[in-house]
This record gives structure tokens, C-alpha cells and sequence, in this order.
């Protein structure tokens, strides 16, 4: 539970390397997530190359941290062999959801760059990983060791809280 509560979105990293026990670890973590019908339409790509990082940080006017950090996981939905896909956002939310705090667990830093459902970003990023037609980018995860300390704000708000008795 401390993740939660400790996981903030980090767009600046230091130039240290992630090592691959730990980025194995959030793929775990990712993996681990509920899917409807067990479906698990999700493939990812680990990105080091600098070339491939800059060209994914162009997918967005958002993604500009890809560039700068020494890895990004690119989740990625498979269209096919996916039994209901109308749930596969939801699937890819909560696999996305699970890296981000495992990141946060391990002390890294990351941020959801959003991809799907924008046609034009999903397709710049899909030109940038040469992916198969049967592939869609859902969301790019730039991991470092965060430059400084931010710490999360409480956004707990007991208005948006209503009780049916």
C-alpha cells in the first residue's frame, strides 16, 4: 500500500542505468494485473535506444520525458487472440497502473505517457517501434532514478464520497 501513496509521476531522471532485474520486476508487476476473462492482451517492448526513444517522445506533446529517460516499457495491446475487446482498455489500465507503482516501490521514477485511443500518436508510435498490424501502442512508461524529490499531494476528497443507505 505504501506505493500508492508514495508514487508520483516523474518527468526528469538522472543518468543512471536501470538495471534489468528491476525492470523485470515492474513487468511482473504489470503482468499480475486483473484481465477480463484472463485475456492479458499485452505484449511489451523495452526501449534503450536512444533514436527509438526520441522518436517516441515525438508521439506526444506530452511525451517529451521518453526522450530524457534511460528506458521506457512501451505497452502494447494485441488485437488478436483477445476474446473480449472491448475490455482491453481496462485490461492495459490496470497492467499500466501495476508498473507504475512497482516502479514507485523500487524507488524509480515514471510517468504514464498517454498513447491510445489518439489515432495520430498511437501511429507515430507504432512507426517508431515497426510494430505488426496486430499491435496497438496503449501507453509509454519512461523509468529512471528521479532527478530531485517530489512528494504526492493527498487528493483524498471526502465530497466525492456519497453513501446509498
Amino acid at each position: 500500500m505504501e506505493a500508492i501513496f508514495e508514487r508520483v509521476s516523474v518527468r526528469t531522471y538522472l543518468d543512471i542505468e536501470v538495471d534489468d532485474q528491476s525492470l523485470e520486476q515492474i513487468l511482473r508487476a504489470g503482468m499480475q494485473a486483473p484481465s477480463a476473462v484472463n485475456q492479458r492482451p499485452w505484449e511489451f517492448y523495452i526501449v534503450t535506444r536512444k533514436e527509438v526513444r526520441t522518436a517516441l517522445s515525438q508521439c506526444s506533446p506530452y511525451a517529451g520525458p521518453v526522450a530524457k529517460a534511460p528506458v521506457a516499457i512501451v505497452a502494447v495491446a494485441r488485437k488478436t487472440h483477445v476474446e473480449v475487446p472491448e475490455m482491453v482498455p481496462m485490461d492495459m489500465s490496470c497492467c499500466v497502473e501495476n508498473m507504475l507503482l512497482e516502479a514507485a516501490r523500487l524507488h524509480l521514477g515514471s510517468v504514464w505517457i498517454s498513447v491510445a485511443p489518439v489515432a495520430d500518436r498511437m501511429a507515430k508510435a507504432k512507426a517508431a517501434l515497426h510494430l505488426p498490424d496486430d499491435q496497438e501502442v496503449f501507453a509509454i512508461l519512461p523509468i529512471g532514478y528521479p532527478m530531485g524529490e517530489a512528494r504526492q499531494r493527498d487528493r483524498f476528497d471526502a465530497a466525492r464520497i456519497h453513501r446509498v443507505d
